[in-house]
């Protein structure tokens, strides 16, 4: 599996970095960025859990 969040819909609330630090990252400015390796099957609830958290709906799994 590999997560992905949309540029357009991030707000920069950084609640998948705070679930999933090891997948997300924040930018200079905040906004989510998603590794581009593939997750982990340990790591694959807590993607799930950032997804499912995003309130913009940005995160893709």
């Amino acid at each position: 599996m590999r997560a992905s969040v949309d540029d357009d819909a991030c707000r920069g609330h950084g609640i998948c970095w705070t679930i999933c630090p090891s997948v997300f990252t924040l930018t200079d400015d905040g906004y989510a960025v998603a590794s581009e390796e593939e997750v982990p099957s340990t790591l694959e609830p807590a993607v799930h859990s950032a997804v499912s958290s995003c309130p913009e709906h940005a995160i893709t799994a």
